[in-house]
């Protein structure tokens, strides 16, 4: 009985400091301090690891910074300047080694698959999960480790997991409840404050730091946010300063009951890619808002995967056919407190979630850029890259043209006939050019 009685105590206790001290000021969108003082002495800590280990480890050290910027240089050229110092007028056999040299190239360091693996850091993080190569340094870089497991397990993910499970659950009920009020303004100004508050707490629960930028910018009703994506705590970092109509893939899971949830209580789209006529109702839906100036700005991710935060991909063409005014948004995490690219294909939402809430914490830094329309002549595939150039510009992220749906899918045959004809319109333009001189 005394057992039971002492156990409830600590329980009373544990919610009565969570529930004052970091639940409440998220909420409020406040802080007390102690996030920052975490932040201050998680940098001073991480650079003076940083230190022994380039003191320990020099040679070591430079090799991986050397080896982070890649293991080859490419030759960026087109194929026409490629080809010129090997082959003469017509067909030759060495055009062979320019092909067997771009093909080695991409089995060594392929440009696509990499961006579908977490970032490389420049110096370890003191997450065990970033040290592949892991050696002995020095007795106090282990016993600081050691701490920071502790620290991490024993106290901030039963924390977090606390925070988490009362964000979620608080979405959950207060967009059930919100919609089964009937369309108007009291709804849509619950539903926004239900949104609100329960994502600033579920970023909490992740120690989030968000720096956001150029807030003047910031999307309007009635507009089209487009944003790159790296993890679904994107929505998140987004909504913790703004609410929006999301447009996404269906999910099952943790995430299914979430999204179930969250359209009730507003006009969410969620939608299987594979469905051709969930694709015309989103492109429908989007038409339809866009009239409305008053409705939330959509948010959308054009790549339609998650990208390991050091590239932006191809945007889908499919956003930017409608019209309307477009958002562009961009966002860069630092890798040095967690790694917060989401591998769909390895780890299932609730893995994920916990290896989020075993970092150190997640840190981000948010762009809102000027508004953007599409130019007189230009088609939605170039208007696409115009923003997509822009977003990476500002990021400071690799701008590929690859379409992201490589992460499952093989490439497609355009890609490689698109090549071919490229070649084939050489060896035609030269013997054409033979024949005139002959």
């Amino acid at each position: 009985m005394e057992g039971a009685e002492l156990a409830g105590k600590i329980l009373f206790t544990w919610l009565t400091l969570v529930l004052g001290l970091i639940l409440l000021p998220s909420a409020f969108g406040m802080s007390l301090g102690i996030s920052e003082l975490y932040m201050k002495i998680l940098v001073k800590t991480l650079e003076w690891a940083t230190l022994r280990i380039e003191r320990g480890a020099p040679k070591e050290s430079v090799l991986k910074n050397s080896a982070s910027v890649g293991i080859i240089q490419r030759d960026e050229s087109p194929m026409e300047k490629g080809l010129s110092g090997l082959r003469g007028r017509d067909f030759e056999l060495s055009d062979v080694f320019y092909f067997s040299k771009k093909g080695l190239e991409a089995i060594v360091e392929d440009e696509v698959t990499q961006r579908f693996s977490s970032e490389e850091l420049v110096s370890w993080n003191l997450l065990t999960r970033t040290n592949i190569n892991f050696q002995y340094i020095s007795l106090r870089l282990t016993m600081v480790w050691v701490l920071g497991v502790i620290v991490r397990y024993c106290f901030l993910l039963p924390l977090r997991v606390t925070l988490a499970f009362i964000g979620i659950s608080l979405l959950v009920i207060g967009t059930t409840l919100v919609g089964q009020l009937p369309d108007s303004s009291l709804k849509n100004w619950l539903s926004e404050l239900v949104h609100l508050t329960c994502c600033r707490i579920c970023v909490r629960a992740l120690s989030g730091t968000i720096h956001y930028h150029n807030k003047q910018y910031r999307p309007q009703k009635g507009g089209i946010c487009v944003a790159n994506h790296t993890s679904p705590i994107d929505v998140l970092i987004l909504t913790t300063d703004g609410c929006y109509a999301m447009v996404g893939q269906v999910h099952g899971g943790l995430m299914g009951i979430i999204q179930r949830a969250m359209v009730k209580a507003c006009p969410h789209v969620w939608f299987e890619r594979s469905e051709m006529k969930d694709r015309h109702l989103v492109t429908k839906r989007l038409k339809e808002h866009i009239t409305d100036k008053k409705k939330l700005p959509i948010l959308i991710f054009p790549e339609g995967t998650c990208i390991n935060n050091t590239s932006v991909m191809m945007f889908k063409k499919g956003s930017f056919e409608i019209g309307g005014t477009i958002h562009p948004v961009a966002i860069k995490y630092n890798p040095q407190f967690g790694d917060p690219f989401w591998n769909s294909s390895k780890y299932n939402m609730v893995s994920y979630l916990l290896r989020m809430m075993t970092s150190w914490a997640i840190v981000c830094d948010v762009w809102y850029m000027p508004p953007m329309t599409r130019e007189e002549g230009e088609d939605a595939v170039q208007f696409a890259n115009r923003v997509k150039s822009a977003i990476a510009r500002q990021g400071g992220l690799t701008e590929l043209p690859w379409d992201g749906g490589l992460k499952r899918a093989k490439v497609k045959d355009t890609f490689k006939e698109e090549q071919q004809k490229n070649y084939s319109k050489m060896i035609v333009g030269n013997g054409a050019l033979n024949l005139e001189s002959d």
